[in-house]
């Protein structure tokens, strides 16, 4: 797993079909502000009829007892590692604390459907800084989780609220046919990369087409010896038959040639002790264009996937087809 939580996708995110389904209140700004894709941004100077225009979800002065809240349904069901509570632009008006509970509601459309919510707590009641972004790990038990609650004391303003985890998919995603074992909606994970510095590599595994260069994973100028490379946990162990690599959008600065590798490995993986064999061998990629091969190592099983990029350069999107490994009836 990469080593901060904030590298891990928001499972939360508008992209990722993520909502906010339910606010106790939202007099200044809109509980659909929380998780906006953009950075906040500050209006010197411009009101609403309300008051301050403000750039994320604001409550009224409370002055009665209780405390403020919002409902998220996720956009990808999954173990949250770890949230950000964004309070940039709000000064004298954001809350003094804040909790986080969950819960896991399977097939429900909505928690307020629900005659009673089993609510778990996700961050205890924790003190929050103005005008920041107060970062959060989360060391409890790793349960799975659909729905969030975002709980402030007593009333204000967040910015953005990021609830970065792994996903858990439903069952269903894995049936006898062909599945994208490396899709993030499918569980599949980046867990590892020689260099991220103009791209997130968890962006490689996300739904649909990318959207310009700066949704796919791009490395710096390489200029040393070497290559770069990313490793890929699969959602599920399984056999792989096809390759698709996309370098969208990246015109001058696509990698020249790729290369991808496959292990199958238990717990405790370790990308550089891991018995790794050829799955596309070394192949020139062409800029802004997508690239289809068939797996070298379709009968053996794998459990991650390396990609290699020589030297350096962009990749939008990459798809390892595959059949899933049946889980066994006594673990469904």
């Amino acid at each position: 797993m990469p080593a901060m939580f904030t590298d891990l996708p928001d499972l939360a995110a508008e992209r990722l079909g993520g909502a906010v389904i339910a606010a106790s209140d939202e007099f200044f700004a809109p509980k659909e502000g929380l998780i906006k894709p953009t950075q906040p941004e500050w209006r010197e100077g411009v009101y609403t009829d309300r008051g301050k225009w403000m750039d994320g979800w604001e409550t009224r002065r409370r002055r009665t007892p209780g405390h403020d809240w919002a409902i998220l349904r996720l956009g990808l069901p999954g173990i949250v590692r770890g949230v950000v509570i964004d309070t940039s632009f709000f000064t004298g008006n954001y809350p003094e604390r804040a909790s986080l509970d969950g819960c896991c509601l399977g097939d429900d459309p909505s928690p307020l459907s629900a005659p009673s919510i089993p609510w778990f707590t996700l961050l205890l009641p924790s003190s929050l800084e103005g005008n920041k972004a107060n970062l959060f790990a989360l060391e409890g038990e790793p349960r799975r989780v659909t729905h969030v609650r975002l709980n402030i004391f007593p009333d204000g303003g967040v910015a953005r609220l990021r609830v970065h985890g792994e996903v858990v998919p439903d069952e269903h995603f894995f049936g006898p046919g062909l599945v994208d074992l490396a899709a993030l909606a499918h569980g599949g994970l980046a867990v590892a990369c020689s260099d991220r510095h103009y791209g997130n590599p968890q962006h490689l595994l996300f739904p649909g087409p990318s959207t310009h260069m700066g949704d796919g994973w791009e490395t710096r100028r390489r200029r040393g010896p070497g290559h770069d490379w990313v490793v890929i946990r699969l959602g599920r162990r399984g056999t792989i038959e096809r390759v698709e690599l996309d370098t969208d959008h990246y015109k001058g600065n696509a990698p020249g040639s790729c290369m991808l590798e496959s292990c199958d490995s238990g717990p405790g993986f370790d990308p550089d002790s891991a018995r790794w064999e050829p799955l596309v061998p070394e192949v020139p990629l062409q800029p802004d264009s997508g690239h289809q091969w068939t797996a070298a190592n379709g009968a053996r099983m794998a459990t991650h996937v390396r990609l290699g990029i020589y030297p350096d350069g962009g990749v939008a999107r990459l798809r390892i087809f595959g059949r899933a490994e049946p889980v066994p009836r006594a673990a469904r």
